[in-house]
């Protein structure tokens, strides 16, 4: 047999945006059932804001509508929570409490239950109940002003806060916890904060600060463009090519493959000769265009590769032979990125429709149609 990974872990998911359905999307990949809980009117907001973003974060979930302000919807909810083993919610602390949906209320009504709030600053502290999106948390911890260069930050469009200080470190917080649950029947409450995991990430600025007693400004550190070995170049089409040739037998394959061998004895060292290589390292990637670089530097093993587009990047030849990229709907999604052995994560499945799965799941509660029906007309359903 092989291992079913999360299949029978049942998640109830009250969280909205990014990065709780995130979180809650790479379990449903690896096994788990996820319960999407959304109001009636609307759902999860972002149907509205972007629906191919909501199309993405939440493949392999069921969707129920329930109004949570409503005691009807609430007691639904308990019912829920009682064969569940992990619920989890985006909103600021206290909410859930004043809903009747709080850690110690459901708790009471299941022992062995994980209840994992993902919020952005934590349940404790002066910034509890402040509002954040993924700048404010990357710039609190540190990681905003560090990613640039030498004229200033800049935003990226990959969510550090929200995907990885965020959503993966609180995975990670709730198999722990399932974990410890299963052995000792006693669950526990995962307080995940998106300034915390991210504020973790910064191991790099950090390794500075011990060894120097500051940070260095962005642009300036050693994996943040300093170094003329492990920096970025503008090749002569005007696309860019990545160098991370940090170590020295990088840099002297580079250098050997780019024709240079002289300066692959030894790295530059700081000050003017560190400038010096760097201009000539910039001079030397315009003579070339990118794929020219490719071409040259693929079979060197100096750690370098062009800049992609995303569009480049699902049709490379690396992420196609693993397998990386499906269809939905007719349109690119990333597949469950983890590859095991011995194992078989689910199949993706489409994002529900709004209260797609609603009938279903209150008749596996014994709420018949004419039930369902009523609470339907009452705005609870």
């Amino acid at each position: 047999m092989t291992n079913p990974l999360l299949a029978g872990l049942k998640v109830i998911d009250v969280s909205r945006l990014l990065p709780g359905p995130f979180c809650t999307l790479y379990l449903a990949q690896l096994g788990a059932e996820v319960i999407k809980i959304e109001e009636p009117n609307g759902g999860d907001y972002t149907r509205a804001l972007s629906a191919e973003l909501f199309a993405l974060v939440n493949r392999n979930k069921r969707s129920l509508t329930l109004d949570l302000r409503r005691p009807q919807g609430v007691a639904l909810l308990h019912r829920l929570v009682a064969d569940a083993d992990v619920i989890i919610e985006s909103f600021r602390p206290g909410v859930m409490d004043r809903l009747g949906c709080g850690y110690e209320t459901l708790k009471a009504i299941n022992p062995r239950l994980v209840y994992a709030a993902l919020t952005g600053y934590g349940q404790s502290g002066p910034y509890r109940d402040r509002a954040g999106h993924d700048m404010n948390y990357c710039a609190y911890a540190g990681a905003l002003e560090q990613n640039g260069n030498a004229h200033g930050p800049a935003l990226a469009n990959t969510q550090l806060a929200d995907l990885a200080g965020g959503a993966l470190t609180c995975a990670i917080g709730i198999l722990a916890a399932v974990h410890g649950a299963r052995a000792s029947g006693h669950g526990c409450f995962v307080d995940s904060a998106m300034l915390d995991g991210t504020l973790a990430l910064q191991v790099a600025a950090l390794a500075t600060l011990r060894s120097t007693g500051r940070t260095q400004p962005p642009g300036h550190d050693m994996l943040t463009g300093a170094l003329p070995n492990y920096s970025l170049y503008e090749c002569a089409d005007g696309k860019w090519f990545a160098l991370g040739a940090l170590e020295p037998k990088f840099w002297a394959a580079f250098c050997a493959a780019a024709g240079q061998p002289e300066l692959g004895g030894r790295l530059p060292a700081p000050g003017a000769e560190t400038a010096a290589a760097r201009a000539a390292t910039a001079a030397l990637f315009r003579t070339r265009t990118r794929d020219a670089w490719e071409r040259l530097l693929a079979p060197a093993d100096a750690c370098a590769s062009g800049l992609y587009t995303l569009e480049e990047a699902l049709a490379n030849e690396q992420v196609r032979a693993r397998g990386l990229v499906e269809e939905i709907d007719g349109k690119p999604a990333i597949t469950q990125p983890l590859r095991f052995r011995d194992a078989q994560p689910a199949s993706s499945v489409p994002s529900p429709s709004l209260g797609a799965d609603t009938r279903a799941l209150l008749a596996a509660l014994g709420i018949d149609d004419d039930g369902h029906a009523a609470l339907k007309a009452a705005g609870i359903c």
